[in-house]
């Protein structure tokens, strides 16, 4: 049976899901390890149990872990096919935290994808695409940058859409419904360009998330979420 802590995630909670989940993408705690128990995470994070199981929730509610009754907590095998999550609205994560939230587009064109991305959305190469890139902003410091590419042609409405007024996020999450979704974690070192535009050092540690929804049309939206250090991205059943 699956343990699950009452009320929203705090602050907190959500710090500690990002340190646990870090340790499992840096392969600390490999597929199928058996983690620490709640007592010895709320000493090592310096919190109260409650907290860390909101966190460990969490973890289990995106596919990362598996918690069952009396045999403790698990890193999940193939957690990517586990996984099942309703893409959030990163306005709605920022107010909840407490924070003014802003919206900035730095580019947007039409072109084609390269070649990684063809690959993993499986648009033909001459397949013309809207290339958006777009920075979240919590009390003005940024919260987290999205390279994003959109297939006009697969949601009703989308062509006529303006997203350098429109926060892509949203309007796709409240317009574009889809059939099936890939998603993935990795760690990277900032580059330039997330470095500029995240506001940051080149080469600092970052958070990254590939996600890419389809529908019967085929491709609706693939983008590359970069998080700065501190911000949580948040996938929930």
């Amino acid at each position: 049976m699956t343990e699950r802590a009452p009320g929203p995630t705090t602050p907190k909670a959500q710090l500690i899901a990002e340190d646990v989940r870090r340790r499992i993408l840096d392969r600390e705690w490999r597929q199928g390890d058996r983690i620490p128990d709640e007592a010895e995470l709320a000493v090592t994070f310096g919190a109260a149990r409650a907290t860390v199981n909101k966190a460990l929730q969490l973890l289990a509610d995106e596919g990362l872990l598996e918690r069952r009754r009396r045999a403790g907590t698990r890193v999940a095998v193939d957690p990517a096919r586990k996984a099942t999550f309703t893409i959030p609205v990163v306005r709605e994560q920022i107010e909840q935290q407490g924070m003014a939230y802003a919206y900035r587009v730095f580019g947007l064109s039409q072109g084609f994808a390269p070649e990684a991305v063809a690959e993993r959305t499986g648009v033909a190469a001459d397949m013309p695409l809207l290339h958006l890139q777009a920075v979240h902003y919590g009390d003005g410091t940024p919260f987290q940058f999205e390279d994003r590419w959109l297939n006009p042609r697969a949601v009703p409405g989308m062509e006529a859409v303006d997203f350098r007024q429109v926060n892509a996020n949203e309007w796709l999450v409240r317009n574009a419904p889809y059939l099936r979704a890939d998603m993935a974690f990795s760690a990277e070192s900032a580059d330039v360009r997330d470095a500029q535009l995240l506001e940051i050092a080149a080469g600092t540690a970052l958070l990254i998330l590939h996600r890419t929804t389809w529908n019967d049309a085929g491709l609706i939206t693939s983008v590359r979420i970069a998080c700065r250090p501190g911000h949580v991205i948040r996938a929930t059943p």
